[in-house]
């Protein structure tokens, strides 16, 4: 990715920081930057028309969704699934529909013990049952509770707050799934509450969350069973967010 400006590089480093390597081959190059005249970001690559953006929030927004479809047409071999992704020991892979608290409670969960693989694009080898990391920034649509409060380097743009620093270990290494959770957050709910789901209403739940099905045998019905069927899942209920954490350690921590 090459950045035309510092205010372009600036947000590039607070939501793709962490993913930053060595150079090496390439398989996707950007131009980013911001119009002055225009006062709009853009972002380009070759074959696609320019995408432009008149805040901050909206470039990210942007970006994110465009190398998303660009890495599942790279790697049509692993079966991406929409979901955060923790760490301690095993993979724990937090399924949730927007708005559903996932990324919060990974905020939270990253002060109990657990390590970050991933907050948007869980990408599994349906061989070995790994997940690849995709370390972008942990991204929240809203200050978390008070018990969990964020860093002083968080980024804030019109849509998001990015948090730079997180408490927990940041993986660059494919880790083995161990458990798959479906988040659900119950704002009236008096406490937290989970249940294991057979392979059945696990594997339809994760199919309606993969992004690239069709990529792979039988539409896709085939990789969410393979993974449904071989780690165990769960359905939780998210209230307050230490008794969330605490339930779900004592769940699928071994």
């Amino acid at each position: 990715m090459r950045c035309a400006e510092s205010t372009t590089q600036a947000l590039v480093a607070a939501a793709y920081g962490e993913m930053q390597g060595d150079a090496g081959p390439v398989d996707l190059d950007y131009a980013v930057g911001r119009d002055g005249a225009a006062a709009a970001f853009y972002i380009t690559r070759q074959g696609r028309t320019a995408l432009t953006a008149q805040d901050d929030g909206t470039f990210l927004a942007l970006f994110d969704a465009d190398i998303a479809v660009e890495l599942q047409k790279l790697r049509r071999d692993l079966y991406f699934v929409h979901a955060a992704v923790l760490t301690r020991g095993a993979a724990v892979m937090l399924v949730a529909q927007p708005g559903g608290g996932k990324s919060t409670l990974t905020w939270a969960l990253l002060h109990h013990g657990f390590g970050f693989l991933s907050d948007e694009l869980a990408p599994v080898d349906l061989d070995t049952l790994e997940v690849h990391p995709y370390p972008r920034t942990l991204a929240l649509k809203r200050e978390p509770p008070g018990s969990y409060p964020l860093p002083r380097r968080t980024v804030v743009t019109s849509r998001t707050l990015h948090v730079r620093d997180v408490p927990g270990s940041i993986g660059k290494a494919p880790a083995p799934l161990g458990a798959v959770v479906f988040v659900h957050y119950n704002p009236d709910a008096s406490r937290p509450a989970i249940r294991r789901l057979t392979t059945a209403e696990a594997g339809a739940r994760l199919y309606a969350n993969a992004l690239n099905p069709l990529a792979h045998a039988r539409d896709g019905l085939d990789g969410a069973v393979r993974i449904t069927a071989a780690r165990p899942c769960y359905e939780l209920v998210s209230a307050d967010l230490s008794a969330t954490s605490a339930l779900l350690v004592q769940t699928v921590v071994a």
